[in-house]
C-alpha cells in the first residue's frame, strides 16, 4: 500500500467553498469509483476562516487544498491524476511514507462529514544545514512529543517525501497533518491547549517556537488551516 498526497490549486474564478463542493460532489465519486483503497480530502474553506490570521506561506500561491489517496501502487497513478487535473487548475503529486504518533480516536466523523475542528497542514523543507538524517532525528526523535504535549492536537500525522510525483512540484520535503479542536480555530490559546491561562499559553507557544527552529526554516514552511473530510 501507497500513500499519494496531492496538493492542488483552485481557479481564480471560484472561492473556496466552491471548490470545497467541486472537490466533495464531484471529484470525490469519482475518485471513490477508481482503484484507490482510503480518500481523504482537506480544503481551505469558510469554516476555517477565522484562522486565517495565522496562516504562514511561502509558496505563492499556496495549494487550495490536499487530496490523499491510498493505492496498492503509485505506478498506475495515472487515471487518478487524470481525474483531479479536470476539476483544479494545478496540481502536485509527492509519494510519501506516514508515520501517525497520535491518532484521531476521540472525534470520528462519517464518511464525508467534516471532521471536527481544523486540519492544519504544513509544507516543510528540510533545511540545508541540517543532513537528512540530524533533520529526521530532531524532527522525529525530539519534537514530535514537545508537539504533542505543547499542543491541542488530537491527531498528527507526519508525511515523509519519498519522491515528487509530478513534473515542477514545489520541492517540499515533508507534509504534516494535524487535527485541532474547534476552539483552536479562533482562540490561539486553545489551539495550545491552555485556553484561560495566558502563561501557559505563552510558555507552550515558546517551547514549540523553540523546538520548530532547530529543524525548520520559517521562511521556507506553509501552514495552511483547512477543513478535512474523510471519504473512505
Amino acid at each position: 500500500m501507497e500513500k499519494i498526497l496531492y496538493a492542488v490549486w483552485k481557479s481564480d474564478t471560484l472561492r473556496g467553498d466552491e471548490f470545497r463542493d467541486v472537490l466533495l460532489n464531484k471529484l470525490g465519486p469519482e475518485l471513490l469509483a477508481a482503484d484507490i483503497e482510503r480518500l481523504k480530502i482537506c480544503v481551505v474553506d469558510s469554516a476555517v476562516a477565522p484562522a486565517a490570521p495565522y496562516r504562514m506561506e511561502a509558496t505563492r500561491p499556496p495549494a487550495d487544498a490536499v487530496i490523499a489517496v491510498w493505492v496498492n501502487s503509485s505506478v498506475y497513478r495515472q487515471p487518478i491524476e487524470t481525474l483531479i487535473a479536470a476539476h483544479t487548475a494545478r496540481l502536485a503529486g509527492y509519494l510519501v511514507t506516514e508515520s501517525e504518533p497520535l491518532v484521531n480516536t476521540t472525534h470520528n466523523a462519517e464518511p464525508g462529514e467534516r471532521s471536527y475542528g481544523m486540519n492544519q497542514i504544513v509544507f516543510l523543507q528540510r533545511p540545508p544545514r541540517l543532513s537528512y538524517a540530524e533533520w529526521i532525528d530532531v524532527w522525529h526523535g525530539s519534537h514530535t512529543q514537545i508537539a504533542i504535549d505543547t499542543q491541542a492536537t488530537f491527531g498528527y500525522r507526519q508525511n515523509v517525501v519519498t519522491r515528487q510525483l509530478s513534473y515542477g512540484a514545489p520541492a517540499y520535503d515533508a507534509i504534516i497533518e494535524e487535527n485541532f479542536p474547534e476552539a483552536a480555530i479562533s482562540d490561539r490559546a486553545a489551539f495550545y491547549d491552555a485556553a484561560g491561562d495566558e502563561k501557559l499559553f505563552l510558555e507552550r507557544q515558546q517551547a514549540m517556537v523553540d523546538s520548530c527552529v532547530r529543524f525548520i526554516d520559517f521562511d521556507k514552511i506553509d501552514c495552511i488551516p483547512m477543513s478535512e473530510y474523510i471519504l473512505r
